[in-house]
């Protein structure tokens, strides 16, 4: 299996497009996985108190306009 040490050690071998590409992969991947985490949340009921929350303050008129 390879190590952190030499998927850096290959990183930092990289030609700058080719770090370049390899940067937005990251970064799509890494808000891939947030979403399917969001995602889970939302499912088991974790983030339900939002909506507690924003139903309470309408209620209450204190929604402010954005």
């Amino acid at each position: 299996m390879t190590t952190v040490k030499e998927i850096q050690a290959a990183i930092q071998s990289l030609s700058s497009d080719d770090f370049a590409y390899l940067r937005e992969w990251i970064i799509e991947l890494d808000w891939e996985q947030w979403d399917k985490e969001i995602e889970a949340d939302s499912c088991s009921g974790k983030l339900d108190f939002l909506i507690d929350e924003a139903l309470a303050e309408k209620a209450q008129n204190q929604l402010q306009e954005l």
